[in-house]
């Protein structure tokens, strides 16, 4: 079997397809497993991103989850290590990115590496350390009502100062717009003072382009998925439409959201307008003991055979809010996933076969209610969000098209969109 050359753990379900696209459009051939797989690799890849649901559990739990990823992905081989986090680079105040930084330089015994949630495609930039969504800083784009993992700074450098303990650097654009050797030559520097970890400026494709051959011999690479794009190159691949092909998608057609993004609002609301038929579930009926994915699954029946429908939790931050100072945070969340995860399931049973699944925990949930282990990355709908295909118990011989979308990515119409693009 061929060592793979670049080997990936991501913090997230959605997180890890939105990689694997990159690298795919890049000219790699990808595999996504859920979760570290049990045994070795089957397939002869150029890449392996292991998706894991690490981003909001405890900091212990993420760097053990995360170091039980890197030992498997060493024993395939793996030539470089990339640790892929959100491009809103949101975490708790406690972790999970710096503490599972610092575990995997501590276990790959690199005293050294990069941070930059840069993905200019999706209108995420670093400038002076700053991370903007947009033209508005971070913090003003919505991200610092996020119910999970609010972010109320803009300034990486800062945020990543108080989850380690190695000091935090930087990279600025002046010395990214100088290529590949003023790169190095800034990384050695910071080097000779102390710096164990630095964010790096990128506001374009070009800079992370600039970026990608001076990161060609670190043992570890942190990033969003926007560094990926200068990745392959350093072993020697180069773009091809090979990489992306998928198995001819066929089978009903579904949606499912529980992403409450500002992104995601608006492509319900597209949805809607578009004639779909869409459901809202209310998790106060299913804290009241209602079988609130029963009672779905029974209205999505007779629907589906007439084009895709939508079930979703999706909703603004006040109501988020309001409904998490009933249940709690924690227990507001579970409800959710766990009913989204079983209307998931339920609609494949129904014969869905193309289905799209909105958020990053919602995401999680629903591949690991559908059994799948690993899923081939196939062609790009939106930056960031590609059609993937899984085998699965509930589809053992056609297999599922599927796609997990980041809550802050895609465009308003990507619900009709996807399914357009598949037909």
């Amino acid at each position: 079997m061929k060592k793979i050359s670049l080997g990936c753990i991501a913090d997230d379900f959605t997180g890890a397809t939105d990689l694997a696209n990159n690298l795919v459009r890049a000219g790699m051939r990808v595999v996504q497993t859920i979760g570290v797989p049990s045994g070795p690799l089957g397939a002869e890849v150029d890449a392996v991103v292991v998706a894991l649901k690490s981003r909001t559990v405890p900091p212990a739990q993420a760097v053990a989850e995360s170091l039980a990823a890197l030992a498997w992905l060493q024993a395939q081989g793996a030539q470089q290590i990339y640790f892929k986090y959100c491009s809103t680079f949101d975490s708790t105040a406690r972790g999970n990115i710096g503490p599972v930084t610092e575990a995997l330089m501590d276990a790959l015994n690199t005293g050294f590496t990069i941070a930059t949630p840069a993905f200019p495609d999706n209108q995420r930039t670093v400038f002076k350390g700053y991370l903007f969504v947009g033209d508005v800083l971070l913090n003003e784009s919505g991200m610092q009502n996020h119910p999970l993992t609010p972010m109320a700074d803009a300034n990486l450098v800062r945020v990543l100062q108080s989850q380690t303990k190695r000091r935090v650097g930087l990279i600025d654009h002046k010395v990214v717009a100088r290529g590949a050797a003023a790169v190095r030559e800034r990384m050695a520097q910071l080097q000779t003072e102390g710096v164990g970890v630095a964010i790096v400026d990128a506001v374009s494709n070009e800079d992370l382009l600039r970026l990608g051959p001076a990161l060609k011999d670190m043992p570890l690479v942190t990033a969003g998925s926007g560094v990926a794009i200068g990745l392959p190159a350093n072993f020697g691949i180069t773009p091809s439409d090979q990489a992306s092909r998928l198995p001819a998608a066929s089978g009903l057609r579904a949606v499912v959201s529980g992403s409450c993004s500002l992104a995601t609002n608006r492509q319900v609301l597209d949805f809607m307008k578009q004639g779909h038929p869409a459901l809202a579930i209310d998790p106060l009926r299913i804290a009241s003991g209602a079988d609130v994915a029963a009672e779905v699954l029974a209205w999505a029946q007779p629907l589906l055979a007439h084009g895709p429908v939508l079930v979703y939790s999706t909703a603004d931050s006040g109501n988020v809010k309001a409904v998490q100072g009933r249940l709690g945070v924690e227990a507001a969340g579970a409800l959710v996933e766990n009913t989204l995860a079983a209307v998931a399931r339920g609609l494949v049973q129904l014969g869905v076969r193309q289905l799209v699944v909105a958020g990053g925990e919602t995401s999680g949930a629903c591949v690991q209610a559908l059994g799948i282990t690993q899923m081939q990355i196939g062609p790009q709908i939106d930056p960031g969000v590609p059609w993937c295909h899984a085998l699965c118990e509930l589809a053992p011989q056609e297999g599922l098209h599927l796609t997990l979308k980041s809550g802050n990515f895609g465009t308003d119409d990507f619900f009709t969109k996807a399914f357009t693009m598949r037909s």
